[in-house]
Order: C-alpha cells, then sequence, then structure tokens
C-alpha cells in the first residue's frame, strides 16, 4: 500500500487546522482525506485504510490516543499496521511519552513546520514500505519452503523405495541394516545382489553432501551397481566398472566412496573391495576383531584406478560390519566413538543376533535425544554367520 494507491488521512476536529494541513500536504504532492472526529476516523479507517494517519491528540470525544489504540488493537493487519502520527499542542517529554504510549509511530508538536511534518512523513512512508517489502518476501519464502518440502517428501518417498526394506534370506546368516538421513533424504544408500556365481554382493555408498543432490547420486549408484553386477564376475570388476560409468557421467564433478563384499554363503568366504571408505569391520565370535582398509580412492575422483580384493572368511558367530562416515564419527566428546574395540564388545554382548547387536552399537555411538539433529547421514549393514547349533 503506498500514497499512489491511498490517501493520508488528516484527522482534526478544528476545521481550519485541518483545511490547511490537508493544502499543505496537497501541494506537497500527497493526496489527502479528512475527518472532523475520532469516531469518522474509525469508520473510514475501517473502510479503506489509508497509506498514513495525521491524528490529532487533543479531540472532543474519542481523542487522538483512544483512536490510535483503537486501531492497533483491529483484528485487520492493514488497519493495526497503519503508520500514524499523532499531532500534539503540548511539549515536554511527558507528551511525547503519552504519543508514543498510544501507539503512535512519530508526532510533531505544533505549531507545524511544513519541512519537518514532510521529512516525519517521508520516513514513515519508507519505513512502511520497506515493512510491506518484507512482508511479501516472508510470504514468498513460505511459498518457496512449502515447495521444497513437497519436493523433500517426493524425494524421500523414492529414495527409501529405493533401499531394500527388509534383509534377504540367506540360510545360515542373519542380515540387518539401518538407515539415518540428516533431512528427509541423504547421500547414503546400501544393497545386496545375488551375483552370477552364486556369490551375495552386499555394497554400501556414501555419496557427497546431503539432501536432494546427494540422494540424486544414490540413485545413479544403485542403477550402476545393479548393471555392473549383470555385466561383471567379480567385485573388483564390478568397482571398476561402477568408477568408470560414474565418471564418465558426472565428469569428476561428484564422487563418492563404496565397499562391497562378495561372500559365498556356504563357506564364508569373502572378498573386499574399498574406494575410499572407511574400514570395514569383522569382529570374531570369541572377541578378535579385524579392520579391513579401502586400497582404492574413492569413485568418480581419479581415471582408471586400480580395485584390488582383500580375502576374509567367516566362521560361525563372526560377523562384519559395513557403514558409512556418519557412524564413523558420530559420537562427541564424551561418548565412544567407533572403533574395533567397541564393536567386539557389543559382538560379546549382544544376545547373539545381528539386529541386537547392530541397535546396542547405534544406541552407543549414535543417540537421538528429542529435538537432536543429527550431524551426518548414518547407514550400517550388518552380516553375521550363525552358530552350527542354529
Amino acid at each position: 500500500m503506498t500514497c499512489a494507491e491511498n490517501p493520508i488521512l488528516v484527522v482534526d476536529d478544528d476545521r481550519a487546522s485541518r483545511r490547511l494541513l490537508a493544502r499543505t500536504l496537497t501541494a506537497a504532492g500527497y493526496a489527502c482525506a479528512e475527518a472532523e472526529s475520532g469516531e469518522k476516523a474509525l469508520e473510514l479507517v475501517r473502510k479503506q485504510p489509508p497509506c498514513l494517519l495525521l491524528l490529532d491528540y487533543d479531540m472532543p470525544g474519542l481523542d487522538g490516543a483512544d483512536v490510535s489504540k483503537q486501531i492497533r488493537a483491529d483484528p485487520s493487519p492493514a488497519v493495526a499496521q497503519i503508520p500514524t502520527i499523532m499531532l500534539t499542542g503540548h511539549g515536554g517529554e511527558e507528551s511525547e511519552v503519552l504519543c508514543l504510549q498510544a501507539g503512535a509511530d512519530d508526532f510533531v508538536t505544533k505549531p507545524i513546520h511544513p519541512e519537518v511534518l514532510r521529512a516525519r512523513i517521508e520516513t514513515q512512508l519508507r519505513l512502511s514500505s520497506m515493512r510491506d517489502q518484507l512482508l511479501k518476501q516472508n510470504e514468498e519464502l513460505e511459498a518457496w519452503r512449502g515447495n521444497l518440502e513437497q519436493d523433500l517428501d517426493a524425494a524421500q518417498r523414492t529414495q527409501r523405495s529405493l533401499i531394500p526394506a527388509t534383509p534377504p534370506a540367506l540360510p545360515g546368516w542373519e542380515i540387518a541394516a539401518f538407515y539415518r538421513p540428516v533431512i528427509q533424504v541423504g547421500g547414503d544408500i546400501y544393497g545386496w545382489l545375488r551375483m552370477r556365481d552364486g556369490r551375495m554382493l552386499f555394497w554400501i555408498a556414501d555419496a557427497t553432501g546431503h539432501g536432494a543432490a546427494a540422494a540424486l547420486l544414490t540413485t545413479l549408484a544403485k542403477l550402476l551397481f545393479h548393471h555392473a553386477n549383470a555385466e561383471n564376475e567379480t567385485p573388483a570388476e564390478i568397482m571398476r566398472a561402477v568408477d568408470r560409468d560414474f565418471r564418465s557421467i558426472l565428469g569428476a564433478r561428484s564422487f563418492m566412496t563404496a565397499m562391497c563384499v562378495a561372500l559365498d554363503p556356504r563357506s564364508g568366504a569373502g572378498s573386499i573391495v574399498g574406494a575410499g571408505h572407511p574400514p570395514l569391520l569383522v569382529a570374531r565370535h570369541d572377541g578378535q576383531t579385524e579392520s579391513v582398509a579401502s586400497t582404492s580412492p574413492p569413485l568418480g575422483l581419479v581415471a582408471g584406478s586400480s580395485f584390488n580384493e582383500t580375502p576374509v572368511r567367516l566362521s560361525s558367530g563372526d560377523l562384519f560390519l559395513l557403514y558409512t562416515d556418519g557412524l564413523y564419527g558420530a559420537g562427541e566428546s564424551d561418548q565412544p566413538r567407533l572403533a574395533p574395540a567397541l564393536v567386539a564388545k557389543q559382538l560379546l554382548a549382544a544376545p547373539g543376533d545381528a539386529q541386537s547387536f547392530l541397535q546396542n552399537l547405534l544406541r552407543e555411538l549414535a543417540p537421538t535425544p528429542d529435538g537432536s539433529v543429527p550431524p551426518d547421514d548414518i547407514a550400517a549393514l550388518v552380516v553375521r554367520r550363525l552358530n552350527e547349533k542354529n
């Protein structure tokens, strides 16, 4: 609302003073309307809010303070936020305080100096315009936030559909998984695939960044792993194919860490390939632990990277843990951090199943107090070989 759309309303019970003030403002280029009483001013204000109110403090009936208080209490923001300058014949601090307490934005002491009045009017109109712009920007921001939340909600449903809901049935083995993004969507993903030679490929990846952009990379990661698994025989060949395709699509502008384990369910033999990913942890049923580090750079980062396989064998009661760096660094300074010794401790404390082990580990490493926001996306995958008696 500007004075080009609505006039300044001059309110004064003295007709001569009111007319003189209106003529002065009109000569200065302002459109003006007049009201001879507080009651008439309220009627006009509620019918069509002016861009500014010049309000005489001393009037019979409803005086300037009464009118100002009713305007500020009006349920309509267009009325309640009208810039108001009080006109008073009383000088001194007490009069100034009374005007401001009544809700006036400013005041001018009579006799009125036209230049002072115009300066005060321009200041209030400028402040009002800035407030209107801020409100408009807030409305636009709220609309943008609503659209973003809808987009994130759709992205969340899409990403959840990509992450396996239930582990595969693998006789003689237990599988447990966990996923928690920082916001609705994240950059972590995991999965499992049956390889052409009958082995099971367990894989996990962590794309750069968070949010929708990272979630798109996880979608790409799943497609690339599925395609590479269908076309290649070994985990090293699979990782090499994913790296090549990832780089060809994104041109080294993004990268992701990844690790996979090709497991023979019958013998317990496995082959591990890591690309810039946190070490795989192996926990033995007797409390011993092993850490297998990545030997290759992150996927998509270096052209022509070589990928080497590290062998591992799991006996009855043993397990391996794949995870993203959100879990690796989840502990605060006064909380434990992920380490082989902690994994061994949780394995010995767990009641013998992969899900309990993972829950206990997460409870200790990554608690979620009410209202807390995790510092990073977290994904974890536990594969445990059952005891022979099971």
